[in-house]
């Protein structure tokens, strides 16, 4: 197996840290903006898009912090993909934090526009575009 690529990306959003940690964290707020529809039981995150389907375990997440996701198809990896709040403590500007990881350096660029385009979303339902 291939080692994947890991990147990272930082989104400014004008929200509160626990509103927005509702929306990365509860399958509700999830398929507001992460995929059209989103179920769970306990750990188990399945994500839904267009009619295919994608399985996570939630792995760790802290309140109003962070989230970190695993897919299944991933579990005997270190890969994960997560998704931080963080916030400036001079300015307390709020910003979201990506990590994820990608095959090679052409799906790093696609994984970026999406994970762009999903943030997009998230900023329009949250009103702060």
């Amino acid at each position: 197996m291939e080692d994947k690529i890991k990147y990272e990306m930082e989104f400014p959003i004008h929200a509160s840290p626990s509103l927005l940690y509702q929306y990365i964290s509860t399958p509700s707020g999830l398929s507001e903006w992460y995929a059209d529809n989103v179920n769970s039981r306990g750990e188990l995150f399945t994500f839904i898009w267009e009619g295919s389907e994608e399985k996570a375990k939630l792995v760790s997440k802290k309140s109003d912090e962070r989230v970190k996701f695993k897919w299944l198809d991933d579990e005997d990896t270190p890969y994960f993909f997560e998704i931080r709040i963080q916030v400036d403590e001079i300015t307390k500007d709020v910003s979201i934090m990506i990590t994820d990881f990608a095959e090679d350096e052409d799906e790093i660029e696609e994984g970026k526009m999406l994970w762009e385009n999903m943030i997009s979303d998230l900023k329009q339902v949250l009103g702060s575009v």
